[in-house]
């Protein structure tokens, strides 16, 4: 059962914090509080463009914020926490039904995304402790405008961009380009360092190993300060 909004609409429950209040140094991309997604619309329970998480898992952030930081390099995140209402809403629309859309599933149709897992019925981030990120450089721009998936970020060259559906996506995907491979283990090994685990299928998707609220799930909006 999730777990709903505590008594005012700012409020957040205990054990989770806005990422802005400990580490404003990474930059915020929130993709599902506009239109610029996959679902080409502003996603239920996205009332601000803000990443909200536990605790642990954004004080992890911050350590590898800093890491990378050394590097001339900064964290970009899409997603953080996911409301259970925004991830129904994600499984309503799959089931609306129709074609490949080439931006974003190019090989797929909006019904199967289910099926072939490119959209959870379930997901980790309601758990808040899942977060959905690049990495970009602080010193000059690196846009690689990807095939598929988010093509504006201005992120290092990861070979697809965020949320594209497609194999291309897997983290170990062969035929990548180097430059687009060394990034993806890059982001890998400086997450893992700071305890997070990569989803195998989707190159930007990690977990806080040892997250506070693993059989939970959340559903309070995503709001602003």
């Amino acid at each position: 059962m999730a777990v709903t909004l505590p008594a005012f609409a700012d409020a957040l429950p205990a054990g989770f914090v806005r990422l802005a209040d400990v580490d404003p140094s990474i930059r915020q991309d929130i993709r599902y509080a506009g239109s610029d997604n996959f679902l080409h619309r502003k996603v239920n329970g996205y009332d601000a463009p803000a990443c909200i998480l536990t605790e642990q898992a954004a004080k992890a952030l911050s350590a590898v914020q800093k890491a990378v930081a050394a590097k001339s390099l900064t964290l970009v995140v899409f997603d953080c926490y996911r409301p259970v209402r925004a991830v129904a809403d994600m499984g309503e629309w799959t089931r609306e039904g129709g074609p490949p859309d080439p931006h974003w599933y190019s090989r797929v149709r909006r019904s199967d995304l289910i099926a072939k897992g490119y959209v959870g019925e379930l997901s980790t981030h309601s758990r808040g402790s899942t977060v959905d990120v690049a990495l970009a450089r602080t010193d000059r721009r690196s846009s690689p405008n990807p095939v598929c998936g988010a093509v504006d970020a201005d992120t290092l060259d990861f070979g697809t961009g965020f949320d594209c559906f497609d194999p291309m996506s897997e983290t170990a995907h062969r035929g990548l380009a180097s430059e687009a491979a060394a990034n993806r283990k890059m982001l890998v090994d400086a997450m893992r360092v700071a305890g997070f685990k990569n989803y195998a299928r989707e190159w930007w998707h990690f977990t806080l190993t040892n997250e506070p609220f693993a059989k939970e799930r959340f559903d309070f909006p995503i709001t602003g300060n």
